[in-house]
């Protein structure tokens, strides 16, 4: 359905950063890292903030975090620094609305990204759970079993996938032999990932 809320809400990026607030609402972001994750450009990023902005869905706030910083003889040294960047709005008083709408419209195409995982290898299993079930409890977001993965090319289709959902990803891939093996034994893992909600998009394995 991301066609339906794109029109709603006038612009994909819009969606992007909204996502992307309501599944870090803990988070502080700075301009430069909303653009990063929502893989959009600086001047887009800006305009939509300063929407977003103007109707309080996000508010302006500076945090005092934690950083490292190298001292002398190569040592560590912990040091705070304030930081100012853009937080959701609780407050907002259409949130809980907002989250139902936008949260429940998945903006994944499950079969175009199932397509889109097998051309970075033989994949045998694609298996879906998490943010795309609307499972708290699941191990990984995604499964992945294959042989001749190309890891680049799996990587860089994953954080396209993150920019849309507005989330980063949990997720696992294994050679048929070693995820065979680990089935076998009833590995926990495995079988976490298999008894919890999930969604096979291809399943070669018969699993």
């Amino acid at each position: 359905m991301p066609g339906v809320l794109e029109k709603l809400f006038g612009s994909a990026s819009r969606i992007k950063i909204i996502r992307l607030f309501l599944l870090n609402p803990e988070n502080l972001f700075i301009p430069k890292e909303i653009s990063r994750r929502a893989r959009i450009s600086s001047g887009t990023a800006r305009r939509e903030i300063l929407l977003l902005k103007n109707i309080s869905f996000i508010k302006e706030k500076t945090e005092t975090v934690d950083t490292l910083i190298k001292i002398k003889k190569g040592k560590i040294k912990n040091k705070k620094k304030k930081i100012r960047g853009l937080k959701l709005n609780e407050l907002f008083p259409f949130l809980i609305p907002l989250k139902n709408l936008v949260l429940n419209a998945s903006p994944i195409d499950k079969e175009k990204l199932s397509k889109s995982l097998q051309t970075a290898g033989r994949m045998k299993l694609v298996l879906v759970s998490g943010i795309f079930t609307q499972s708290d409890n699941s191990r990984v977001d995604i499964l992945l079993v294959g042989d001749s993965l190309k890891k680049s090319k799996m990587e860089r289709i994953l954080r396209n996938v993150e920019a849309e959902i507005g989330k980063e990803l949990e997720y696992a891939f294994f050679t048929t032999k070693e995820f065979m093996y680990r089935y076998g034994m009833y590995d926990k893992f495995v079988r976490d990932v298999l008894d919890y909600p999930h969604e096979k998009l291809l399943n070669k394995l018969g699993v």
